[in-house]
């Protein structure tokens, strides 16, 4: 299985079918798929089995065992919970899942967009996008370091759009193919954080550094989010919207999230708030262009 820039082995009911899990390739950054010939032997392991009682998730060296029910393994479930059972590999090779948006300058350099649910990041990206920037990631991004640079690499490819309308917030978003998109890693060049919202009444983008213990707090949190698992029940995707915290972290990847941190402390990082994603997107290309 080749899914988040990792390619892992994967072991399985036999019979399963992983047809519905392959429809969630679209939505998780480095596609989720199955490939062959096999992975090489140093490769990390996921084993899935089924379970009648509570699910539960393992882990010791380099292999996840997680037992799911089987309605959950049958579903989309299975790619969003092997998808989060290698945030560990992940992040010992230095790349790390980051709830974000990104976005490529036309001069080539990835910026973040941070913020809360609801912030506004995915009209922003798409008002970028109409201005020729190059989209990286919808939600989902992945964060890396080679060499002590910070890397964006391709996320999420598709976006939920949330209507214009304030009226229709409890309607299905529509879901939309993010193009042109991100094929290569690229240089990270800044960070913003977004608040947009129509009761702003004067746009402004101050920076952020020297970071302030919220702001660490809130990194530390986003950094750390998809090796706790949180995002992802192991009941599945009609199951109770919460789940047991997964036994993936380490103090090592604790370390290193921190030093990233720090890292980004040394980048421009803004704190940004307008009353609409064009306004955003004005100020964004001002600072970037």
């Amino acid at each position: 299985m080749t899914t988040g820039h990792l390619t892992a082995a994967l072991e399985l009911p036999v019979g399963l079918d992983t047809g519905p899990a392959a429809t969630a390739a679209s939505r998780l950054p480095g596609g989720w798929h199955l490939t062959t010939p096999g992975p090489p032997d140093d490769c990390p392991l996921v084993a899935v089995s089924y379970t009648d009682a509570e699910p539960t998730v393992t882990a010791h060296g380099s292999t996840v065992r997680m037992s799911l029910p089987r309605d959950a393994a049958r579903s989309v479930t299975l790619a969003y919970a092997t998808y989060t059972a290698l945030e560990r590999a992940r992040q010992q090779r230095q790349m790390l899942t980051l709830h974000a948006n990104a976005v490529i300058t036309p001069s080539g350099r990835g910026l973040l967009l941070l913020g809360s649910k609801g912030a506004g990041k995915t009209n922003v990206t798409l008002a970028l996008g109409e201005r020729g920037w190059t989209h990286a990631g919808d939600d989902l991004v992945v964060l890396a370091e080679s060499e002590s640079t910070l890397l964006i690499l391709p996320g999420k490819r598709t976006a939920a759009v949330r209507p214009e309308n304030p009226q229709l917030w409890q309607a299905p978003k529509p879901v939309v193919d993010l193009a042109p998109f991100l094929s290569v890693p690229v240089p990270l060049a800044g960070a913003v954080r977004l608040t947009v919202h129509p009761v702003v009444s004067q746009p402004v983008m101050m920076p952020a550094a020297p970071f302030s213990v919220n702001e660490k707090l809130r990194l530390h949190e986003a950094l750390a989010r998809y090796i706790s698992g949180l995002p992802t029940p192991l009941s599945g995707t009609t199951g109770a919207p919460y789940g047991p915290v997964w036994p993936l972290d380490s103090t090592p990847l604790a370390s290193w999230r921190t030093h990233l941190i720090t890292q980004l402390e040394h980048h421009p990082y803004f704190y940004l708030c307008a009353p609409d994603p064009q306004t955003a997107a004005d100020l964004i290309t001002r600072e970037y262009a």
